[in-house]
Parts: C-alpha cells; sequence; structure tokens
C-alpha cells in the first residue's frame, strides 16, 4: 500500500509541475526556436507559449510584452502560413520592433502633448511621437515582463501590475489579459483592471497581420469591410481635432467592401496626414459595451478572412505607413511599405483630453473591461 500511494502522489507532483510548465517543448509550425526567447529580465524569465485547436491553428506568444509572435492559419486549400508580421528572436523586439504583435498600455494611442489633466490635476507623460506621447510612454506595457500561467493548451494568462506613476500615469494599476484560442478558430483577447486611485486606461493589441502570409508582399489588396460611418479625424500630428467625420463620400469609407489599396493615394487631408490610413473609426454602436462586428478582412488569393469584434467604441485601422524595408522578418524577407496592417480595438486617441469622446477614466473600486475577438477564416 505504501508503494502504491508513493505511485500515486508521485504522479500527482508529475501532472501538477508539467501543467505550470510552458508548452515551449512543442515544435511549433512557424519553426521558432524556444530558447530565443528565454531570457531573464527585470529578475523574471521570459518564454515561448503555444497556442493550439483541433483545426491546427497556432499562435506562439511571449510573457515579453504579451507579444504574439506568430499566427498559423490555413488557407483555402489547407495550406497553413504565418499570416503575423515579427521577428524569430527576442532580441529584435527588444531593439527594433515598431509595436509587432505587442500589448498596449497603459495607454493606446496618442495624447497630445503627453499632457492630462485629471480631477484638477496635470500628468506629464513621455514624448515619445513627434510631440505627443504614444502607446503607453518609453517603456510602455510592450516592453515589460509579464507574468505567465499557460492554462492549458488553449489558454495563456497574463497579468503585470504598473506601478503609481509609472510612465507618469497616476495608480497602481493592476491588469490581467487572457489569450484564448478557441476550436471556432477565434482568437480571444480579454483584458480587466483594476486601481487604487483615479487613472487613464486605453488596453489594446498591436498586431501587424498580412493574409497572404508575413513577407509576401503588399496588403494593399486585401478587402477590407470596416463598421464606422464616423472617424475621428486628426491634425497633422495625427490628434483628432475633436469632432467626428462621416466617411460617407470620402476615401475613408470602408461600410461597403473595398481593396485597401484603391482609394488610399487620393487627395485627401486625413490621409495625407497619415501617409495613409491610421485612423479610429467609430464603431457603429447600439448602446456602449455592446459586441459589434467591426471590421472584415479578406485576401483575395488565398481566400484567407479575418474578423474582428469588439465591445470598445473604436478601432485604430493602420496599413503599416511607417514600415520602410529595414526590418526582416521570420521568412527572411523585409517587411516592406504597407506590407502589413493592424486593427487595435480601443477607445479614441486622446480621450483624455475630449470631453466629448467617451471617457476612460478608471477609478478605485471599478473594473475595465475589455473584450477583442479576431475570427479566421475562409472564404
Amino acid at each position: 500500500m505504501k508503494t502504491l500511494r508513493k505511485l500515486i502522489l508521485l504522479s500527482i507532483t508529475t501532472t501538477i509541475l508539467s501543467s505550470c510548465v510552458p508548452k515551449t517543448s512543442v515544435q511549433n509550425k512557424a519553426g521558432i526556436d524556444p530558447k530565443s526567447f528565454q531570457k531573464e529580465l527585470d529578475g523574471k524569465k521570459t518564454n515561448l507559449y503555444v497556442l493550439t485547436n483541433k483545426n491546427g491553428i497556432e499562435i506562439t506568444a511571449t510573457n515579453y510584452g504579451g507579444l504574439i509572435v506568430s499566427i498559423e492559419t490555413p488557407d483555402k486549400s489547407g495550406k497553413f502560413s504565418d499570416i503575423a508580421l515579427g521577428f524569430n528572436k527576442l532580441d529584435d523586439y527588444m531593439t527594433s520592433s515598431p509595436y509587432f504583435g505587442a500589448a498596449i498600455g497603459r495607454y493606446g494611442n496618442r495624447i497630445k502633448a503627453g499632457k492630462f489633466l485629471l480631477d484638477s490635476v496635470e500628468y506629464s507623460l513621455p514624448i515619445n511621437n513627434g510631440p505627443n506621447s504614444l502607446h503607453g510612454g518609453l517603456k510602455g506595457f510592450d516592453k515589460v515582463v509579464w507574468d505567465a500561467t499557460q492554462i492549458d493548451d488553449q489558454t495563456l494568462e497574463l497579468k503585470y501590475s504598473a506601478k503609481d506613476m509609472e510612465e507618469g500615469y497616476p495608480g497602481n494599476l493592476n491588469i490581467k489579459m487572457v489569450y484564448n484560442l478557441n476550436d471556432n478558430n477565434e482568437l480571444k483577447i480579454t483584458y480587466e483592471a483594476t486601481t487604487d486611485k483615479p487613472t487613464v486606461i486605453n488596453l489594446t493589441q498591436h498586431s501587424y497581420f498580412n493574409l497572404a502570409g508575413e513577407g509576401s508582399g503588399t496588403i494593399l489588396d486585401h478587402i477590407m469591410m470596416i463598421n464606422a460611418d464616423h472617424i475621428t479625424p486628426v491634425d497633422s500630428t495625427l490628434i483628432p481635432t475633436g469632432i467626428l467625420m462621416p466617411v460617407a463620400g470620402t476615401p475613408m469609407d470602408f461600410r461597403t467592401p473595398m481593396a485597401i489599396g484603391s482609394r488610399i493615394d487620393s487627395i485627401c487631408e486625413q490621409l495625407k496626414f497619415g501617409l495613409g490610413y491610421d485612423h479610429n473609426y467609430v464603431l457603429n454602436q447600439s448602446k456602449p459595451g455592446e459586441m459589434v462586428l467591426a471590421a472584415r478582412v479578406v485576401e483575395p488569393t488565398t481566400g484567407r478572412t479575418l474578423e474582428v469584434e469588439t465591445d470598445q467604441p473604436g478601432i485604430q485601422f493602420y496599413c503599416g505607413n511607417f514600415l520602410k524595408g529595414d526590418l526582416t522578418g521570420k521568412s527572411g524577407r523585409p517587411y516592406n511599405f504597407r506590407n502589413g496592417f493592424c486593427l487595435e480595438t480601443q477607445h479614441f486617441p486622446d480621450s483624455p483630453n475630449q470631453p466629448n469622446f467617451p471617457s476612460t477614466v478608471l477609478r478605485p473600486g471599478e473594473t475595465y473591461h475589455h473584450t477583442c475577438i479576431y475570427r479566421f477564416g475562409v472564404e
């Protein structure tokens, strides 16, 4: 009996320990070496985690910056390719990345002049994008090591505690972010956060997609639909003017599916300011917090589709206007101008300075919630 009990205890202990180990030993479809993502930074270990579903879709992510490193999906003939721009090594993300696959915070997008007023107190943030603050500052959530727990083959939980006045933002902020790849071919991202002091928050995910496969060239032939009647137009520094602009009759209108490149070179002040599309679209919701289909994209050659659902009021459509061929991706090919697009579910840029925009203020006793679904398919 003693021997049997020992065997049972050994089996239970082995099961518990194995459930806590990241699945870095699993050979991933993208061919990424897990060791190239294993470091010790800020006293924490980084690693590569693999999520898979029953249909063979596979996502790799790391707890450095909450980065989504690869997304392997099939085309209409069943051939799998990686549709997320990025690198094979963590070192490249740390030195060269324009937010490839990153978790963004404490405030995604831009805040004018790096300043905002909250409860009559002015806060100053790092200036890192022209005259403005972008994506949380010099060391936003894309550059910190999250505490990771792989719940199962399909679920990765990431937690981070941002300190009061970290990057200039008030309040100790505790965040939980979950990546779940389900058997409906959806990557469901959920965010929760609480604070001990009034603060502002706007979290998002900054994956760059190319549905023909990363490194395959332009995304201008992708067919885009965005469920929005308005955008928040911007000035020359890409800060919203505070009004809502109807998209009807302009090259910003994607309510009817349209090739991304079909009107991108039109004479249009908004396209001039962004060097193309780099704009927040005001989603058509019947009430705040309603889950809606925000966007749908089709790549005609492969038949791959991407649908985005969210409960957030906006989505930033960016088409890689600042890629310039000086970064080499996982495929070994350079990422050139407009070789990837982003669809970032979010609150509006510069909301802390825009009283007419939905509030991004989070107070003690409240919980921030955000859901984003990326659904992968073919047609």
